[in-house]
Order: structure tokens, then sequence, then C-alpha cells
């Protein structure tokens, strides 16, 4: 690792928790006029996924931070409208490999040039083609002739068996995207919308012209602006960089080095967030177990003292909390969670867990926010963790949704 001067300033676990809450958009007042693409630059990445419970993910970000934005004016808000120095039709996101796939300010594209030369050289995907150069060059030609297109109006993205096996033309495509010759300008109907690069992106963005080592600088102190405090494990997964490489730029980086009592380890901070100190109204909502403010658990543990893990994946009877369990962030800390499904105009909370009777009225109002932003008029509770606990919070339901 860099040797690195020691931290001069300390930071209480508390003061830390404040910071990231802030740095995450939870504290202090929701920039409204900035709206869901003011989130998608201060997040500097959105995380896609197929699952879509009460919404998909990237539509639970933004609701987490503003409130119940209108989800049909998400999808607007991200992937069109005008950026500096754009065409008109220009997209004001595009989607890459960030820390998973993600939603990208489309100013950041020339920041991701080390990875999209890190696909080229290693010449292939996971994915063999049994024709590249004439795959990809017909790919190319009817972009140029008719795109922007998803995979299925290029020609179908399957052969017709499993998910994974995947058409000549997909794999070509999907190694365009990799490696920035095609970009992802949008989904529809959650297929991936493809286009030329030279055509989607900004004459002055549209290069890769930057260092591997001035990419990652930046990508460095975009995730400590976002994180507020961190680790070098936090920087590092924020956009899945390889910790040498964190280890290579961060005393370049501009984000300072911190003590954190109780972490035991090296962090860094955002010289901004040291500037002033974190206040304001917290927000009560429930989060997408893919928000950045969670989707690292280590960190969440470490912040929250929270333990919480995805169960899609997990067999149903082996599952603790449920299927998408959504934690319950209120007043700056992480109360509980709910597995949430929506039966007509009813949401349902399949299973509630609380940590203790606090988290019993925030829990209620969350569940009725979130509720009417979906278009439901009622909440229906199931099972509730603790048999002392479900009166209450039934209670409090029907006194929120009066």
């Amino acid at each position: 690792m860099t040797s690195l001067p020691p931290p001069s300033l300390v930071l209480s676990a508390d003061d830390a928790r404040r910071i990231a809450l802030r740095a995450q958009g939870f504290l202090g007042a929701p920039d409204r006029r900035a709206g869901v693409r003011g989130v998608l630059r201060h997040l500097g990445a959105v995380q896609l996924d197929t699952i879509s419970v009460l919404a998909r993910s990237h539509e639970l970000i933004p609701y987490a931070r503003l409130g119940a934005v209108g989800r049909s004016a998400v999808e607007s808000a991200y992937w069109t409208g005008a950026v500096p120095q754009a065409r008109e039709s220009t997209p004001a996101a595009f989607e890459y490999w960030s820390h998973a796939a993600c939603i990208l300010p489309i100013e950041e594209w020339p920041h991701f040039a080390f990875r999209r030369r890190a696909r080229r050289a290693r010449g292939h995907r996971w994915h063999v083609m049994e024709d590249a150069d004439r795959s990809c060059a017909a790919v190319l030609d009817r972009l140029k002739a008719d795109g922007p297109l998803t995979s299925t109006e290029l020609g179908g993205a399957k052969n017709g068996g499993p998910w994974w096996d995947w058409s000549e033309t997909k794999i070509a495509v999907e190694w365009l995207l990799d490696t920035g010759d095609v970009v992802c300008t949008e989904r529809r109907a959650w297929k991936r919308v493809y286009d030329l690069a030279e055509r989607a992106v900004p004459d002055a963005l549209l290069h890769d012209d930057l260092d591997d080592a001035e990419c990652l600088r930046r990508l460095v102190r975009l995730a400590g602006q976002s994180l507020g405090v961190a680790t070098r494990a936090d920087l590092a997964d924020y956009h899945r960089l390889k910790g040498e490489q964190v280890d290579a730029v961060i005393a370049d980086s501009g984000l300072v080095p911190v003590e954190v009592e109780g972490w035991g380890r090296p962090a860094w901070a955002d010289p901004e967030a040291l500037g002033s100190t974190p206040r304001g109204r917290h927000r009560t909502t429930l989060l997408s177990p893919f928000d950045s403010l969670i989707w690292d658990r280590a960190r969440t543990e470490r912040i929250f003292g929270f333990t919480h893990r995805l169960e899609a994946y997990v067999p149903k009877a082996k599952r603790v909390h449920g299927y998408f369990a959504m934690p319950l962030l209120a007043g700056g800390h992480l109360l509980g969670r709910v597995d949430p499904a929506r039966e007509g105009t009813t949401l349902v909370a399949r299973q509630v867990s609380l940590e203790s009777r606090k988290a019993v009225r925030p829990m209620a109002e969350a569940l009725v926010e979130a509720a009417r932003w979906v278009g439901c008029t009622d909440v229906r509770l199931e099972r509730v963790a603790g048999a002392d606990l479900r009166e209450p919070l039934a209670a409090a339901l029907g006194e929120a949704l009066t």
C-alpha cells in the first residue's frame, strides 16, 4: 500500500454515520429542484437489477431520497434531456459496468476508459463468438442504419435455450458495449437499447484519452464524495476497483486521511464533507437492498450495526427475513425490515422484523408512503416478528392510512 501521512482528524462513529447519510442524500433537505438527475449525479452510480417488487431498484433509489417522485418521470429523467456540450438528442446517462450494471451520468464516460481498455485487452467475454469480426460488423452496420435498437430488434437475443444461451448477435452487441463502440442509452421494457457511441456520446466526451491513473483518481474521488467517509475497501467496492488500484491513486485523489473511532482501519473523507456539521431532517423510508447506502454489507454492519442480506436467491425454506426484504431507515438508523408484495391495490407486508418498539411508527409511515407511491390504497400485515409488536404496528398503520 502507498505510504500516507497519519490522519490529523479523529471522527466518532456517530460523526461518520451522519457524514455518510448526508453524502448519500438522507440527511438534510432533499434537492427537489435537481430531482432524479441530481440524485444520479450526486451518487455517481445507480444500480440496476431485474427484481421488481414495489418497483425496480433504480426507481426506488430516487424515491428513497426525494419521496413520491412520479415513477413515469424517473425513466425520463435518467435517460433524456440536455447535458453540457451535448446534441439535443443525447441521453443524460448511459449504462455500464460500475458497482454492477449501473446507470451512470454521461459526463463520466471518459473515466471508464480504463475499463473499456481492459476489456479490449482481454479480447473476449465469457461467451465465445464463432465469427467475431463478421458479427460485430453486422451489428454496427445495423445500428448505423436503423439504431437505436434492442437486441430483439437486432435479430434476437437467444438461441432458443436457457437464458445464458445467447445468440451470436447478442454476444456481439454486448462485446461492443464492453469495449465502448456501442452504448446502452436506455432500458425499454427492461431490454437494453443500444446505439453507436459516436452518435450517443457528446463529441467532447467521446474519447479514451485519459490514462488509467487519471480515470482511477476520478472514480476514487467520486466514491469518496458519494460515501462521505470510507475505508480503502469501501472506496474500491463503490465502482468495483481493485485494492491496488485504489492504493496507486489515493494519495492524489484529494481525499483526506481520517481516523474513525471503532473502525480499526484507515479511512478517508471528502474534504467538503468535513467542512460543516451534518444537520437537518432525517429521511424515513424503505431502502432497496441495492441502494448504495447499504449495497456494501460489511460497510453497513460497520456504520449501522445492522446485518442485512438479500435472500431472493436463497431457497424459500431457508429465508430469514423474506424474498426482497427492504431495510427501514428512520432517524439516521436502520430499525428493521419488511418483505413487501402487491396484490391489486393492496401493499402486503409479508414479513416485518423490527429492532425495537420505537420502530413501529416509522415502519407504519414508511409502508403507507410506499403504498401510495405505487398506487395502493391499503396495507395488509401478514407475519410480524415479535407478538407484542403486531398490534401496535396495526394500530399505527390504521392511523397513517386515515
